[in-house]
């Protein structure tokens, strides 16, 4: 082109070792919208019918390699764990809880972990590589819910109020996960560290209108209920409620035998060290197996690592419960659903202990490592994704201690130097001070400076702090925790639950895809039951119509579900489905928390 006019794009485009007089011809029609002297349609020349079949190979072998691709993904082997959202035939399913635990846990825990064994910024725990999504909590009757809610959204895939294990708020029952795979043939497991009694692992393989029935949850959980028995492995503490009220160490309202009335329904069950190493890491496992390895719960792992011929941990279980009943299932056309919770983060949580809360943390975190290798190895497909039900506490990595700015510092070293949680150093205190003769004010100073420099590294103990323990023992554990939690500038909101959204994770985020992004937590529970493929909804219908009684309230006939307890009472709040917290001016009521930073 003539002067400073920029040249035209076109004439830039490199030309094909195949180009001709014939495609010159055609550009320069392009630029000058003047037609082309084409040839005649009989006349074409030999490259031009090169060219033409270079693009028909082309498209050919396109073709090709798109259907042998579809042909891969639908006919790929069981060992391939990872890229069919719904495999066929047999499949496993791991559902992971780690209860309480919000995203700072994970924050608070990885840095923890950094500083004491000397890694760099970089390094992440093994949950870390694995997030996909983060879950809605709210329940039906608050913006903050509680464990049965939280799991009730698991189990059945449906919200309902605070305290409902497994019912709505209507108090009628609804069909779980487990026992919707339990009737499709599949083997179920519950391995948890608290009492199996408690709300998350009671979700699944109970119904009662308030988490507090742990009596009646026992019964259930054996069989004693209208589907029967539908759990084939539980592992975890809570034995008190298993054993008659006339037996040392219950806790039962009444004297009935649970633990014997599991072995007439063919459970092999038990309770120690010993009966647990007899089991030989799932190896030497015959199912139904019932593991009441503590009391109440298994101890903090701060505490159980020292105790470990008395109690397994969290990853012990898990392994044991995943080997058992892969073996149970090896010659079956169907797998497995096992639902594993690490249930003591909620309880550091609580305690606003953050010693526990890293050494929980890391303990789920080994479990899950065991997890997905046992998914690597296995012959069959399986999934695992996990969860946390709520976030406890209102944990932040951060805490200002006086009235002016405060300063940007996080310290782990201080939760580096404690060997023991603030249960048990308030245990041991309790013990001492119930000694005979009972300790002088001097003697029980210097035995709490000893434990706070012995067991939580602390050499610069207020006065104020110690008389706080002195004064006030019955908060002991709480107090153990905020010396702790202040010198490390750990801050916490609530010794409760928050509204905080929490992470979800999956060992391969294909198949979970769907729990990709930002969820209500009932998408998590209709996952579960998608992936395994079990009719939840016939599972309802059988309970509703088992064990149903008609009685007459307020002059109306109505359902009446005995067997799953009596209604709370504040059942009517309960029953709103759309109510929502709403500020009553009620702060004049509370005093300022003395022990909380507040």
């Amino acid at each position: 082109m003539a002067g400073n006019d920029p040249e035209p794009l076109l004439s830039q485009r490199p030309s094909s070792e195949l180009s001709n007089d014939r495609d010159v011809a055609e550009e320069d029609a392009l630029l000058t919208g003047q037609r082309t002297r084409k040839k005649a349609m009989g006349k074409r020349g030999l490259g031009f019918w090169r060219e033409v079949g270079l693009v028909a190979w082309a498209v050919l072998a396109t073709a090709a390699v798109v259907i042998l691709a579809v042909l891969y993904e639908n006919g790929k082997g069981e060992n391939d764990h990872g890229k069919n959202p719904k495999p066929k035939g047999k499949r496993n399913l791991i559902f992971m809880v780690s209860d309480g635990m919000g995203p700072t846990s994970l924050s608070l825990t990885r840095s923890f972990r950094q500083f004491s064994v000397g890694l760099p910024w970089s390094d992440t725990l093994v949950i870390d590589k694995h997030l996909i999504g983060q879950s809605r909590t709210r329940s039906t009757n608050s913006l903050v819910t509680d464990s049965a809610a939280g799991a009730t959204a698991f189990s059945c895939g449906l919200k309902s109020y605070n305290g409902a294990i497994s019912v709505l708020p209507s108090h009628k029952p609804c069909g779980t996960v487990l026992e919707a795979a339990k009737k499709a043939g599949y083997m179920t497991g519950l391995v948890v560290t608290t009492r199996i009694t408690d709300a998350t692992p009671a979700c699944f393989a109970a119904h009662v209108n308030t988490r507090a029935e742990e009596d009646r949850i026992a019964e259930q959980m054996v069989g004693d209920y209208p589907l029967g028995r539908v759990v084939d492995l539980m592992m975890g503490g809570g034995r008190c409620h298993f054993l008659p009220n006339s037996t040392e160490g219950s806790c039962r309202n009444d004297d009935r035998d649970i633990v014997a009335s599991a072995k007439d329904k063919g459970f092999t069950y038990v309770e120690d060290r010993a009966g647990f190493d007899g089991l030989k890491v799932g190896a030497a496992v015959n199912l139904p197996l019932l593991g009441l390895f503590a009391p109440t719960d298994i101890p903090y792992e701060v505490d159980r690592r020292n105790e470990d011929d008395i109690y397994p941990s969290l990853d012990e279980m898990a392994r044991t419960a995943m080997k058992a009943l892969s073996e149970a299932t090896r010659g079956s056309d169907k797998g497995f659903f096992l639902m594993i919770e690490g249930s003591r983060i909620d309880h550091a949580g609580h305690a606003n202990d953050p010693v526990a809360q890293v050494h929980e943390v890391l303990a789920y975190d080994k479990a899950f490592a065991s997890v997905l290798q046992f998914l690597d190895n296995d012959s069959t497909p399986g999934v695992m994704v996990s969860t946390s039900d709520h976030e406890t506490g209102g944990l932040a990595t951060a805490r200002q201690l006086h009235e002016s700015y405060p300063d940007y510092l996080w310290y782990p070293s201080v939760l580096a130097n404690a060997s023991a949680s603030a249960e048990r150093l308030a245990h041991n205190y309790h013990e001492n001070l119930s000694a005979s003769p009972k300790p002088t004010k001097k003697e029980k100073e210097t035995y709490l400076s000893d434990v706070l420099e012995t067991h939580l590294g602390i050499k610069d103990v207020l006065d104020t702090e110690i008389a706080l323990l002195i004064d006030r023992p019955e908060i002991a554990a709480y107090t153990f925790a905020d010396i702790v939690s202040r010198r490390a500038q750990t801050g916490w909101s609530t010794h409760g639950h928050s509204a905080a959204d929490v992470n979800i994770f999956s060992s391969d985020r294909d198949v979970a895809r769907q729990l990709q992004g930002n969820h209500e937590n009932t998408e998590v529970g209709v996952f579960l039951r998608e992936y395994l493929d079990v009719d939840v909804e016939a599972v309802t219908r059988e309970l509703r119509q088992k064990g149903t009684g008609v009685a007459s309230a307020a002059g109306e006939e109505q359902e009446m579900y005995e067997w799953i307890g009596p209604i709370p009472d504040d059942g009517e709040r309960l029953d709103g489905q759309d109510h929502m917290d709403h500020y009553q001016g009620d702060q004049k009521k509370y005093k300022r928390c003395g022990i909380c930073g507040h």
